[in-house]
């Protein structure tokens, strides 16, 4: 009778001049595309599950769909697609491609329709997860090309019960975003593709990949995968045999203080049992070579982004104004950071900064770093924005830029501080190209959009916290580590700089504690005031966390889980056989191995 019945609506879909519907298959996964509305519809095999697009706003129908063995090619109005399957796995490419102006962001595939009881699974910097049906989540579009987008290119959706679901993998993300947005069902999530220099200029690829089952776990790990095969994944022990200076690093707590005497307070931190410490603050030559004896990791905050006219202050930077500027498409100057100065009567002077061009950002640098280590002799550096800014264009005719220019040149000057330099390399928030370049982020545990309001200025200011920033930034419900199921033995992960350990007192102790699940370092920034009071509560957070993140720095972490159904209990796993669980709740929690966890407490073993 079913088979009768598909004959039946096949003839009367060729009779009516109606295409059928291509459909391509593997032994775990069958594909099939709408010719009507161009919408993909996947199932799973294995499980007998189908992911089905939903028909979108800006959606066109295909002029003509296909299917040639296991590719089905379309073609739509301004652009043309097609979807390959992988001959073994449950995979499938989509590679979208046309020619001229890009007028606007071009949204294709459709967004999968979201299902009760998903959530989609999101690198927003360290991670994060949004359960489809949550009202609080405000929609957003996040780029792909800077670390105030998402850290790694690619996303999710996952079904809590069984952890089923399916990610994508952008895998031309220079010229990109992702769209979280609502749909009839709840939220929903789909690549943009951007123009490059105004046109679409190259083909865009999307890898979409569906798992049977290990949910956001299983994800990082595909993608884990994909960054090994590409290039960009390089361990920090591959990085310590390049420079034995990498190990100071590892559980060294960061610290930020400008109004001490730099070598007594080291002094200090070593003689209170604060072993390893990557000093940020810099210092005069005499100054670092004590805290080098120390066994301290010296460094030194620098930039190469931003630039002032003539009349701005004398201590903001000029040179390159306005020769090297980066120019937006109607000539204007790109804006940078703003500097704000407060006036003897209260009031505030703001003075616009510009963005430099990125091969004139590396020049300076090949100039102005060797000079200063001649005489300094920092071991790391920490260069702020290189990849916390979008990788932008620049329209100037003498130094004219792609986005993947860019990026190249970025990396270059990372790359050129850390292996010809041999410094100990950091930088601002973070993005997966530069992995191979630098050590640490100062920003991938922040979540960007709910940090303290202004968290880049005033930062020992205390700022109230916010209920967002309670509930996504120190909450433990929505927060993954993504980047650490991916990199981190790669990378050392690190608060935001005006989002550190200690910023506010009353969630400081929440912080340790991710910093302890995740295996990750502490920053602290405080004045002397702050020290003389909080010095006990420093060096107890110092010997929670460093001790244990120091002996696993190098590890994989293998997995990451929910314990109990609030997530108050977490636990991760870890290569080397290490086991770290979390209580971020109010009530004691019991193990299956008769172990009780207390309340915000941990055990490690």
């Amino acid at each position: 009778m079913i088979r009768i019945l598909g004959v039946a609506f096949l003839g009367a879909a060729m009779a009516s001049g109606a295409q059928p519907d291509p459909r391509v298959s593997n032994a775990s996964l069958e594909l099939t595309v709408s010719a009507a509305a161009g919408e993909f519809q996947a199932t799973d095999k294995r499980i007998r599950r189908t992911w089905r697009q939903e028909k979108w706003r800006d959606a066109q129908a295909p002029a003509a769909v296909k299917a040639s063995g296991r590719r089905v090619e379309m073609t739509f109005p301004g652009f043309a697609a097609v979807a390959e399957l992988d001959a073994g796995s449950p995979e499938f490419v989509v590679t979208v491609s046309g020619q001229g102006p890009l007028k606007q962001p071009l949204g294709f595939p459709a967004p999968f329709a979201a299902s009760p009881g998903t959530s989609l699974i999101v690198p927003l910097n360290e991670g994060i997860h949004y359960p489809v049906g949550d009202e609080s989540i405000k929609p957003r579009q996040l780029i792909t090309y800077g670390g105030h987008g998402i850290s790694m290119p690619w996303f999710g959706v996952m079904d809590a019960a069984n952890g089923a679901g399916y990610m994508a993998i952008i895998e031309t993300p220079d010229d990109a975003r992702i769209d979280i947005t609502r749909g009839g069902a709840g939220l929903l999530i789909r690549p943009l593709w951007e123009a490059s220099r105004q046109e679409f200029r190259y083909p865009r690829r999307i890898r979409y990949v569906f798992l049977d089952k290990g949910g956001y776990v299983a994800m990082a790990k595909r993608y884990r995968s994909y960054a090994q095969q590409k290039g960009l994944f390089k361990t920090l022990a591959e990085k310590r045999r390049e420079n034995p200076n990498v190990d100071l690093l590892i559980g060294a707590a960061n610290v930020w203080n400008w109004d001490m005497d730099k070598v007594a307070l080291c002094q200090e931190m070593k003689a209170a049992g604060m072993d390893h410490v990557l000093w940020s603050s810099g210092g005069k030559p005499e100054q670092i070579e004590a805290i080098n004896k120390l066994g301290y990791l010296t460094s030194r905050y620098d930039i190469y982004q931003d630039v002032w006219p003539p009349d701005a202050p004398a201590n903001l930077r000029k040179e390159g104004w306005p020769e090297d500027l980066v120019l937006l498409p109607n000539g204007d100057w790109m804006k940078g950071w703003a500097a704000h100065r407060k006036n003897p009567d209260g009031t505030v002077t703001v003075y616009q900064g510009g963005v430099i061009s990125s091969p004139r950002q590396v020049a300076r640098a090949r100039q102005r770093i060797p000079e200063e280590l001649r005489t300094h002799p920092y071991k790391c550096r920490f260069i702020d924005t290189t990849t916390a800014s979008p990788f932008r264009e620049d329209y100037h005719p003498d130094h004219p830029l792609t986005r993947s220019e860019d990026k190249q040149y970025k990396m270059s000057l990372l790359e050129f501080c850390s292996r010809e330099m041999k410094l100990v390399t950091g930088t601002e928030t973070g993005i997966d190209p530069a992995v191979p370049y630098v050590h640490y982020f100062e920003g991938m545990l922040s979540l960007g959009p709910y940090r303290l309001p202004d968290a880049g200025r005033d930062m020992l200011l205390y700022k109230p916290p916010t209920p967002d920033f309670l509930k996504f930034q120190v909450g433990h419900f929505y927060r993954l580590p993504l980047w650490e199921l991916v990199y981190h033995d790669c990378v050392v992960s690190q608060w935001y700089w005006g989002d550190y350990n200690n910023k506010a007192p009353e969630v400081w102790d929440r912080r340790d504690l991710f910093n302890i699940l995740y295996g990750t370092p502490p920053m602290y920034m405080f004045n002397r005031a702050t020290w003389e009071k909080e010095k006990a509560r420093f060096v107890a957070s110092y010997k929670n966390i460093c001790p244990l993140v120091r002996g696993i720095g190098y590890d994989e972490m293998l997995a990451h889980e929910w314990l109990t159904p609030d997530h108050a209990v977490q636990r991760t796993r870890w290569r080397s056989g290490k086991e770290i669980v979390a209580n971020f709740g109010e009530k004691p929690h019991k193990l299956a191995d008769g172990r009780t966890v207390e309340p915000m407490g941990w055990l490690a073993r």
